[in-house]
């Protein structure tokens, strides 16, 4: 399909009812497509009831619908069906796989965990709870001067006792998007871990050219509901490890003094889920793909060109961003000398531009760049050229308004 952002924004109910509106935020939710909404409808409507315990029709639909998903997702991924676990977000699978891994990896002294300092608080602290508990030693690889991955300092950081690498596919304060392939290749043994939050829905992505072991993202990034997520292992793996969380569901035979476990996915999905926020997640991954990763990364690259361009004429302005925009998802964080980011975004918020300012959870992050938070404009598939000349135009006249001397 010819890609037209203009036309697929008229799918976005909050933005159609609000034209004025400037939304730069994606990298914290991205707005939701009537076609997601209208299926989680379709369920509490036609078929609302819970899932794979019922006999009756209406829970044989709500099997099917979400199964249906997980379908979809699978195939979205270039994984199989019963690799793929919901979750409600990728909190919930980063936390919920430290739990796994620490429950059923043997870990042994002088074993070693390698995380990020890009990686977002959501996969990192998790990493920390399990190496404090499992007293493995916890490395940390750093970013170059250009905003990327500093590979030569991972190369140098993996030992025979590397256990672990936990690596986020995108930056979601930086935009940057790692080279997970050649991760793999300096740590053929090591479990790795992929943190594809801010990349599920924006490039394209297969865990098998990928060869991670995991993969988690949230839904709500991605044109999907809030409360979703998945949570990706490689079926090997997934069939030897115990589940974070126990409950109906997960069990095909109980007795007073133990259980017998169903096979994965079941076995990690006890509980009743969030059933028709899974249909919307499924109908999201259809949206997206009907459009095209490849058609949605490459005009996400084309407003970060056009944007950097329009900022870097403004001065006292410093992107923080990979000048490479093929390692650029669609993200552009950003200074202005002598105004405090919060009071950036209030401004352009004053003018109907919605951008976020702050840590971005992403603390080790920024005090490595030395700085207490930044303002971020994040670029997405129904974003366009006049939503950049706007948001030009909102930083001059935030200037203006804190009257600083460039």
């Amino acid at each position: 399909m010819i890609f037209n952002p203009e036309k697929i924004k008229k799918d976005f109910p909050l933005l159609n009812q609000n034209p004025d509106l400037v939304y730069l935020d994606t990298a914290a939710s991205s707005q939701t497509p009537r076609q997601v909404i209208d299926s989680m409808d379709n369920h509490y409507k036609s078929a609302r009831a819970n899932i794979h315990r019922g006999i009756h029709d209406l829970s044989q639909k709500a099997t099917e619908e979400y199964e249906n998903a997980r379908i979809e997702v699978a195939r979205f991924l270039d994984a199989s069906p019963e690799e793929i676990i919901f979750t409600s977000g990728a909190t919930a699978s980063s936390n919920m796989l430290a739990i796994m891994l620490e429950k059923s990896i043997d870990f042994q002294k002088n074993d070693e965990v390698i995380v990020s300092t890009m990686d977002h608080h959501s996969a990192l602290l998790p990493m920390q709870g399990l190496a404090k508990n499992k007293k493995l030693l916890l490395k940390y690889v750093e970013v170059t001067p250009d905003f990327e991955l500093d590979y030569e300092n991972l190369k140098s950081l993996i030992t025979k006792n590397t256990k672990i690498i936990s690596i986020p596919l995108v930056s979601n304060v930086l935009g940057t998007i790692n080279d997970i392939k050649k991760i793999r290749e300096f740590a053929k043994d090591a479990i790795l871990i992929v943190d594809a939050t801010e990349a599920i829905g924006h490039i394209p992505v297969s865990v098998k050219k990928l060869e991670c072991d995991f993969m988690y993202f949230s839904g709500h990034k991605m044109c999907g509901p809030t409360g979703t997520g998945v949570l990706y292992g490689k079926k090997e793996l997934l069939e030897k490890m115990e589940p974070a969380f126990l409950g109906g569901g997960a069990v095909s035979e109980v007795d007073r003094n133990s259980f017998v476990l169903k096979n994965t996915p079941e076995k990690f999905e006890s509980g009743t889920p969030n059933i028709s926020g899974v249909a919307g997640l499924g109908e999201a991954v259809k949206y997206l793909d009907n459009i095209g990763l490849n058609n949605i990364l490459k005009h996400s690259q084309e407003l970060v060109s056009y944007a950097t361009e329009k900022l870097s004429s403004i001065d006292g302005l410093r992107i923080i961003a990979p000048k490479d925009l093929e390692k650029n998802s669609g993200i552009i964080s950003f200074t202005i000398e002598g105004i405090h980011p919060h009071d950036i975004a209030q401004v352009l918020s004053d003018n109907n531009v919605a951008i976020r300012a702050g840590h971005h959870c992403a603390m080790p992050l920024m005090k490595f760049l030395g700085l207490p938070s930044t303002a971020r404009a994040s670029f997405y598939l129904y974003n366009t050229k006049e939503d950049v000349n706007l948001l030009a135009n909102a930083l001059y006249k935030t200037i203006e308004l804190f009257n600083v001397k460039q």
